[in-house]
């Protein structure tokens, strides 16, 4: 979620179900951050890192399509466990983009992460909040929950947040109104509609997707609806509801477990975050399978909450 405390600072806040020093050693570990800064689909070599007051780290980000993007981060606050203050964006000859500052504090179990990016001018704010959606930037802090989810747990999931300018009441209307998920959900150039079932707790749905070239039909079983958590199976079927794979991805995992959490924010908004994994026995070909679309789910959910952020701004 990316949201605005003052006009030209852009504020991120999430909740990890992680403890405090599970997600300050993911911060702070070269070997730990390489497995999750950036966003989907970009690498890092760190060269030099001092954690502290004074110090640096110097790393370059490696795009998927080869460019190399030098970095340098320059420190200003470390306290551990508590908080950081650095500048982002330098490189050699080339100054900071925005001051960040980060807030660490445990929740119990689980860990409160809130950065705020302070840049020069209002107008510098409002286009670096467009770069980071259009570069996927958000993904980075979805990144870091998979990455603690499967050092806490040792499981595999994937993980999308987005925050949207209406009350939670809307957004959960929007999931469990047939009518409505119906317009929003399927990929662009798809269309989907409801084959029988209803959406409450301990029922089932048959969904038809079809587009101009092909269609498929999958079922989702749900597990609990209500008042901000959706929980709910998802498998692939025939026109029947009898379970069957993936249409194009026959080694993709035959059931799916996937949880919407749903939570009010400042201004009006919701955060709405998607948590998906395989359910049940899989194998290591299903395990791979899912763990390397991710970039391709992440493209997915983004085109359908586009839709969702489309259809909320005409109510």
């Amino acid at each position: 979620m990316i949201s605005k405390t003052k006009p030209n600072e852009l504020k991120i806040t999430r909740v990890y179900d992680a403890p405090l020093q599970a997600v300050w050693d993911a911060w702070t570990d070269v070997e730990q951050v390489a497995q999750w800064w950036g966003p989907r689909g970009f690498s890092i070599t760190t060269h030099s890192k001092d954690l502290r007051p004074g110090g640096s780290w110097v790393y370059t980000m490696h795009g998927p399509d080869g460019v190399d993007y030098p970095n340098i981060t320059h420190y200003h606050e470390v306290i551990e466990r508590e908080s950081l203050v650095y500048d982002h964006g330098a490189s050699e000859g080339k100054p900071p983009l925005f001051r960040v500052s980060v807030r660490f504090q445990a929740l119990g179990d689980q860990t409160s992460m809130e950065m705020t990016m302070t840049l020069a001018t209002p107008e510098q704010a409002k286009q670096t909040a467009k770069f980071v959606k259009q570069a996927g930037g958000n993904a980075t802090w979805d990144r870091l929950a998979e990455y603690l989810e499967k050092n806490v747990s040792g499981k595999d999931v994937f993980v999308i947040n987005r925050s949207f300018d209406a009350p939670l009441e809307r957004i959960f209307a929007m999931w469990t109104d047939p009518g409505q998920l119906a317009q929003w959900l399927p990929p662009a150039g798809m269309q989907m509609e409801l084959q029988r079932g209803e959406i409450k707790p301990e029922a089932s749905t048959l969904w038809r997707m079809y587009g101009p070239e092909f269609e498929f039909y999958f079922r989702f079983d749900y597990r609990k609806i209500g008042p901000d958590r959706i929980v709910y199976i998802q498998q692939f079927c025939d026109s029947e509801g009898r379970v069957s794979r993936h249409p194009m991805a026959p080694l993709w995992p035959a059931t799916m477990l996937t949880t919407i959490t749903m939570k009010p924010e400042s201004e009006g908004f919701t955060r709405v975050t998607v948590t998906t994994e395989p359910y049940g026995p899989i194998t290591q070909d299903e395990r791979d399978a899912f763990n390397q679309e991710r970039a391709g789910m992440t493209k997915g959910w983004t085109g359908s909450f586009d839709k969702l952020e489309d259809r909320l701004s005409l109510l």
